[in-house]
């Protein structure tokens, strides 16, 4: 009896059929994550675990950042690329043709043609979502250009670290600022996997809930920066994309749930 006890509380901890997704949910009825919802049989949610609130123009001015006097943009999120369109919008400021632009991720460079004319502009990206990989390609163009590095707050100062290690000039205009969302209803949820896309989504579980204990949820991760925010809250990481097999979170949940499926 204490066996088969024990062997069914080993099933379902590997059972998935809750998934919280950290982010809004996909607007209209297309989505990857709910067609893997189907095929797998899953309870999908959606929540935000971040509120992005946009810097107005009038605060950004006193940053005394002329963003017409630089050559190449560097994006790590799709956050950033919003806020830096609407920034220039808002300024009146015209983006010139010939600005390159430098991503963390190939998701995060195709979301440039909601802006831009995609392939009329020089847009580069890392080969595995990792600060090594922009870096290799922000290498090979460095000498060149001058860097605007959009970003929150709380930056990433491995990129600023590099940029000045590599004699780059560059700023870091503060476009926006993550507040954390209010999650203490939505995690009481018991789900099997949580599914985080940033560095804040990590900060804001830690923030609702100091004490939290991992207890057999399965905990995805999206970019490297998001890895190490997760790694230093002491989160065991089941799930990670982008990776060569796993180029987007519902690639990466599917294969996570192929495999526990073999088990």
């Amino acid at each position: 009896m204490i066996k088969n006890a024990v062997k069914e509380a080993e099933v379902s901890v590997k059972k998935v059929r809750k998934i919280l997704i950290a982010q809004p949910k996909p607007e209209g009825l297309k989505s990857p994550y709910f067609d893997l919802a189907k095929k797998y049989n899953l309870a999908l949610d959606f929540f935000p675990f971040i509120v992005v609130e946009g810097i107005p123009a009038k605060e950004f001015r006193k940053q005394k950042i002329d963003i017409a006097a630089f050559t190449a943009v560097i994006f790590t999120s799709r956050n950033a690329i919003d806020h830096f369109f609407r920034i220039c919008d808002e300024m009146k400021v015209t983006v010139s043709q010939d600005t390159k632009y430098f991503c963390i991720t190939e998701a995060v460079a195709l979301y440039l043609q909601k802006f831009i004319l995609y392939r009329k502009r020089k847009v580069f990206y890392g080969a595995d979502g990792t600060n090594k990989s922009l870096f290799d390609v922000i290498n090979k163009h460095k000498d060149n250009e001058k860097f605007l590095y959009p970003c929150s707050e709380a930056f990433d100062s491995e990129i600023t670290n590099w940029l000045r290690s590599h004699n780059c000039g560059y700023a870091t205009p503060v476009l926006y600022k993550i507040v954390s969302n209010d999650i203490k209803e939505v995690i009481g949820r018991n789900y099997d996997v949580i599914c985080f896309f940033t560095p804040g989504g990590v900060k804001s579980l830690l923030e609702n809930f100091p004490a939290f204990k991992q207890n057999g949820t399965r905990i995805g991760a999206f970019g490297a920066n998001t890895f190490k925010a997760a790694e230093e809250a002491g989160l065991v990481l089941d799930i990670k994309a982008p990776l060569p097999q796993s180029p987007s979170m519902v690639s990466a949940l599917e294969k996570y749930i192929l495999s526990e499926k073999k088990k």
